[in-house]
């Protein structure tokens, strides 16, 4: 990792930019815990148990982080990556609250490299 403070997401003006690393058609639908990147960049590691077809495993994911960080999946949208393994979330609300969440579900996640 490159430092303990590297986190998966950063606050915007609008709400919460996460970075995620997405696996679909797992045998369940979770958080693996953070990532490093090959390139550097922090992730979340999530898997879904949906296969990427016609947007079912971004629909699981979308679904699966509002649920963990108690969220309108309206709320959350995918802001770069649509079709790619590692992808960029839009949450739209107080960053402040967002931010005190994710920290609290990634702090249940184990820490893999």
């Amino acid at each position: 990792m490159t430092g303990e403070t590297a986190r998966p997401y950063t606050s915007t003006q609008d709400g919460v930019r996460l970075a995620v690393r997405l696996t679909p058609r797992a045998s369940r639908t979770g958080l693996d815990g953070i990532v490093e990147t090959a390139d550097g960049r922090v992730c979340l590691q999530m898997r879904v148990a949906a296969p990427p077809v016609e947007r079912a495993a971004n629909t699981a994911l979308v679904a699966a982080i509002a649920a963990a960080l108690g969220m309108r999946r309206s709320d959350i949208r995918i802001a770069a990556g649509e079709t790619a393994r590692q992808k960029i979330l839009a949450l739209e609300g107080d960053p402040v609250i967002f931010a005190a969440r994710l920290e609290a579900w990634i702090a249940g996640a184990p820490r893999r490299c």
